[in-house]
């Protein structure tokens, strides 16, 4: 077996312990290797048919914006316009994508070019970053999108509802409105507790709506207290919604 067989195959045993770690089996195996073939592999192998990801990489990244904008307008239903767009351009920015690419190992993958390879290419976040939409470009074009969203909420989505990106919502405002539509009544915040050393202080917050807790939060701040504790609140308010 030549140098260039032995690469091939392991590329396609590594391509295969993917599909069986994300459950998912491609129909065209092609569009796959596609998706993690890096521009400076084809130009290094230019006497072999190569194709870059570079075009899945713009289709995943149009792909990627709706299918997270149909989550978080189904999840968040008393969230502004702002808000969703501050939300869905966190999840879907450079930092964002390379957590999700690594946490799927996708650095083991990518085909580069050995100079590419040589400078650090492969942990490079700008190129983890474009492989995770290639990806997600060639998955929506062999699968369509319906397993592109159930591939997100297996390996994003839980990270959402998780409050992974809560730094960016305003949790407060989205319970005020929600709140809002039930009668009359206003929301009042309390800090019930405070513990730990003066420099690395915990705060404790409960918010009332007519006398009742709807939430308790904690945090390293009184803010970021309260709006845990109205982001427990929600959950209640959804978690009831939905009869659990």
């Amino acid at each position: 077996m030549s140098k260039r067989q032995k690469e091939k195959q392991i590329q396609k045993e590594k391509l295969t312990g993917f599909q069986q770690t994300i459950s998912i089996a491609f129909r065209n195996e092609a569009l796959l290797e596609q998706a993690f073939t890096h521009s400076s592999y084809v130009n290094e192998h230019r006497k072999k048919p190569h194709e870059d990801n570079e075009r899945l990489e713009f289709l995943g990244d149009a792909v990627l914006e709706l299918t997270v904008s149909h989550f978080l307008y189904g999840q968040y239903p008393t969230m502004s316009e702002g808000e969703l767009t501050k939300l869905r351009a966190a999840i879907v920015c450079e930092p964002s994508l390379v957590i999700f690419a690594n946490e799927l190992r996708f650095s083991e993958l990518v085909l580069l070019g050995k100079g590419e390879e040589l400078t650090g290419g492969r942990n490079r976040p700008a190129l983890l970053a474009d492989v995770f939409e290639a990806f997600v470009g060639a998955l929506y074009l062999d699968q369509g999108i319906h397993v592109v969203q159930a591939f997100l909420e297996k390996w994003v989505f839980p990270k959402v509802a998780r409050g992974a990106f809560s730094h960016v919502m305003d949790f407060k405002s989205q319970l005020q409105e929600r709140v809002q539509r039930d009668g009359a009544g206003g929301l009042e915040y309390s800090i019930v507790n405070e513990q730990g050393p003066a420099h690395s202080r915990i705060f404790v917050a409960q918010v009332h709506y007519n006398g009742d807790v709807l939430g308790e939060g904690t945090g390293r701040s009184k803010k970021e207290a309260e709006q845990n504790a109205a982001k427990l609140a929600i959950e209640s308010f959804q978690n009831k919604e939905q009869g659990w």
